[in-house]
């Protein structure tokens, strides 16, 4: 029979595109992962999973298995609480999903300090610009920066953020400050390549304008990381299009310039998404969420003294 253990680890099997990634989730080797699936797949005399090269996918007794189990794990997890009511205490496991640089700077550390406050609260945080979109809901929150496709999740937003163009005064003293959407075509554009968006295709609201302007920018430079993309323009590089929460401070510095600052750019608002049954959200994640909605409405990107790289 399998037991509580197995269920956890095929719940977060079935959250990884690959034996690798729920080894590096898990902090084992993919040798043992695949020992531990083969013994799930021998007690339940079934196959779970089918491997295609490096990646995975369920098979359709393993989706029912991962779905079940998640049910299953909440409703103990959810026992667990009400035996703990009565101390008014959280208990359980906290899983998080954040996207890398904003969750490196500002949900770790709340992250920590929710576990420091409810010490039979154990967390586990994932930091990741390219989640598995299919399994958002193996989290018991997700943070998200930006439009999210087809989600069935209760979104509630934690705080409104802009997206600004930025270049550096060095490389503006260079190659002058474009006056209208068009001049992007004429400027170095730097990219970055996340969330599956079309990166080259830049949005731009002029002013007395109703409507948004769409240009097709030709990037020289393109990553996938938000540090290597900032720090690009930092250095003189070209222009690029990030959120207010990781330049603000730069821009109030003078290290960064808004470029066209009367454009207003598709807002990217930060939220947090949650199952979409209530039955399934616990104590401890709606207590979670409560500690994200204090710390980043108060937006602390702004403060000066606020948290660093």
């Amino acid at each position: 029979m399998i037991n509580s253990d197995d269920l956890r680890f095929f719940c977060v099997l079935a959250s990884q595109p690959s034996l690798a990634g729920t080894a590096r989730m898990l902090n084992v080797t993919p040798s043992s992962v695949t020992q531990r699936l083969q013994g799930i797949e021998d007690k339940l005399k079934l196959k779970l999973l089918n491997r295609q090269g490096r990646t995975t996918t369920l098979t359709d007794e393993g989706q029912l298995l991962a779905e079940r189990a998640r049910l299953i794990l909440a409703d103990m997890d959810e026992l667990q609480e009400s035996l703990h009511d009565r101390k008014n205490e959280l208990v359980g496991r906290l899983r998080i999903l954040a996207p890398l640089g904003f969750g490196n700077e500002y949900v770790a550390e709340l992250a920590a300090q929710f576990q420091a406050q409810h010490r039979n609260v154990s967390v586990e945080l994932v930091l990741s610009d390219s989640p598995n979109r299919q399994s958002l809901d193996a989290w018991d929150i997700v943070i998200h920066i930006g439009a999210l496709r087809d989600s069935s999740m209760l979104q509630t937003v934690l705080a409104k953020n802009r997206r600004f163009l930025c270049g550096s005064p060095d490389y503006v003293a260079r190659h002058g400050q474009p006056s209208c959407i068009d001049d992007l075509r004429h400027h170095t554009c730097i990219s970055l390549q996340e969330n599956a968006e079309d990166v080259t295709m830049w949005r731009l609201q002029a002013p007395g304008s109703s409507d948004f302007t769409s240009i097709r920018i030709r990037p020289r430079l393109t990553s996938n990381d938000g540090r290597v993309v900032k720090q690009w323009a930092l250095k003189g590089y070209g222009i690029m299009m990030r959120s207010e929460w990781d330049v603000a401070r730069e821009i109030q510095s003078g290290a960064l310039l808004r470029l066209l600052p009367d454009h207003a750019l598709p807002g990217a608002d930060i939220v947090a998404l949650l199952g979409s049954d209530r039955r399934q959200r616990s104590a401890r994640t709606m207590r979670f969420l409560e500690l994200l909605q204090g710390a980043l409405g108060l937006r602390p990107w702004e403060q000066v003294d606020g948290p660093r790289e």
